[in-house]
């Protein structure tokens, strides 16, 4: 299989074989070496031979191994002829990332970051198996799930606005909580409210640079301010529900379907089982705009008691939340003319450009806002959605930096390094649960994330609005 390269940012497998559909490549001379290197080409080329998929099997900037579907990729299907796979959305369902702006300077928190890390670490729940302060009945649990953020707004948890500033409203309105197993249940039930282990944050940080005026004064973002960067997901749910249609899909493939990787497991859209992990999938993602809605909260409330300050001195504004890890039915123009397609995005961000009915008025000219995490040692960026990202990857853009350095080789090069120390002295505050995070974590675990913007905006399946500079990071 030739890789060619089509121009300075764009890359294509073309159809052959089994390929129902090219595979195509957004990456640089710079990154595309490392893509070469490893089985996310080949998962790439797995994707493209599966029914129903439209147009181009497509890999985003921050590409990289995952399960079955690489990490930052994105596939659609017709939602008559085409399949559902839960590898095609991933394990945790709905892990995506929140940003608030705050009315803070860098003067305003200078003599209490340490404080304020140390703060966030012991009144947020993260880690492995961790149980949040929220007590959930079964029922009010399938209240979390059908509602998404709006339960949590109800409950106190944030402003009666926020829903107009998250995707989707922060609730899939497919969600049906007969579908989810008790298991998942009962694994999701103590965890609202917890941030989640490995690659999950809060990030302070300060906004850099600005280099859209206009859509960063749309976001309510400007030069100097404090932000609050929160990546998470559905924790045990969501990875329950992954887990338990993965087994039953694996065990019952659709006849016809030959799959050239059994982690590519998946039922026809149409049919019940595919219906049947819509609604799961649905579930997992409400609850995990839920977590989010109510972590973001605490996070302020952080801030307020360590520097004895008032909501309004405050001043936190939710700018978006955007999930990565997701399934949705949208209608985009294909080669075959406009039709409703399943939108597969694994560690891929929606990309919805300006106009859009889905975005709130405040946003409309400025497009959706597109947050792009780095490492904890780098810098995080807002981008804002695009026309081309419509036309070219179905609305889609990177949702990362990407890992370039599994957690073990991560771990393996960081032996005899003070990673806290060596943060520390470029003044970023880290709080982690233990060594073995910060390893997993360490910077050079991951791509150069100012890179893996160039090509989203150079490209123009996304534009860069702002960069975020981090002063302090908590790690779950």
């Amino acid at each position: 299989m030739e890789l060619l390269q089509i121009d300075d940012y764009r890359w294509e497998i073309k159809k052959a074989g089994a390929m129902n559909v090219p595979a195509r490549i957004y990456s640089s001379t710079a990154l595309i070496e490392a893509v070469k290197q490893e089985e996310a080409f080949k998962q790439l080329v797995n994707v493209a031979q599966l029914p129903g998929i439209v147009d181009a099997a497509l890999a985003m900037p921050d590409i990289h191994w995952g399960y079955g579907f690489p990490i930052g990729g994105v596939a659609a299907f017709d939602c008559d002829t085409g399949i559902i796979s839960p590898g095609g959305v991933g394990y945790d369902i709905n892990c995506g990332v929140r940003l608030s702006c705050t009315k803070l300077t860098r003067k305003d928190v200078e003599g209490s970051l340490e404080t304020l890390a140390v703060a966030m670490q012991k009144q947020i729940p993260s880690g492995v198996g961790q149980k949040g302060a929220i007590r959930l009945t079964n029922s009010e649990l399938k209240k979390v799930m059908k509602q998404g953020s709006q339960w949590a707004i109800n409950q106190g948890y944030g402003d009666a606005s926020d829903g107009t500033r998250i995707e989707d409203g922060g609730c899939m309105p497919n969600a049906d909580p007969d579908a989810v197993s008790q298991r998942a249940m009962e694994r999701g039930r103590p965890q609202l409210g917890t941030l989640g282990s490995g690659n999950h944050f809060i990030e302070i940080g300060l906004v850099e640079n600005v280099f859209d005026p206009a859509a960063a004064d749309a976001f309510g973002i400007a030069e100097g301010f404090v932000t609050v960067l929160l990546h998470t997901g559905s924790r045990g749910l969501g990875h329950q529900v992954c887990d338990d249609f993965l087994s039953s899909m694996t065990r019952r493939q659709p006849k016809g379907i030959r799959l050239p990787d059994r982690q590519l497991a998946c039922a026809m859209f149409r049919s019940p089982e595919g219906e049947q992990y819509f609604h799961a999938m649905a579930c997992a993602a409400n609850f995990a705009w839920a977590n989010r809605q109510v972590l973001m909260h605490m996070a302020m409330d952080v801030f307020m008691d360590v520097l004895g300050i008032s909501p309004r001195d405050l001043g936190a504004r939710l700018v978006y939340d955007v999930c990565h890890n997701i399934a949705k039915t949208e209608h985009h123009e294909t080669a075959g003319g406009r039709r409703m397609v399943c939108v597969h995005r694994k560690g891929a961000t929606r990309s919805f450009a300006p106009g859009s009915s889905q975005l709130c008025d405040q946003y409309k000219a400025a497009g959706q806002p597109v947050l792009i995490p780095g490492d904890m040692g780098t810098a995080s960026y807002v981008l804002a959605g695009t026309e081309n990202a419509m036309k070219e990857t179905f609305g889609s853009t990177c949702h990362g930096a990407g890992r370039v350095l599994s957690r073990k080789a991560a771990v393996k090069a960081s032996r005899g390094r003070r990673l806290r120390e060596e943060l520390e002295s470029r003044g970023i505050f880290v709080r982690a649960t233990g060594k073995q995070t910060m390893a997993e974590e360490m910077p050079e675990a991951y791509k150069d994330v100012a890179e893996v913007v160039r090509v989203a905006h150079g490209s123009g399946i996304s534009r860069k609005v702002a960069k975020l500079r981090p002063i302090a990071v908590i790690k779950g």
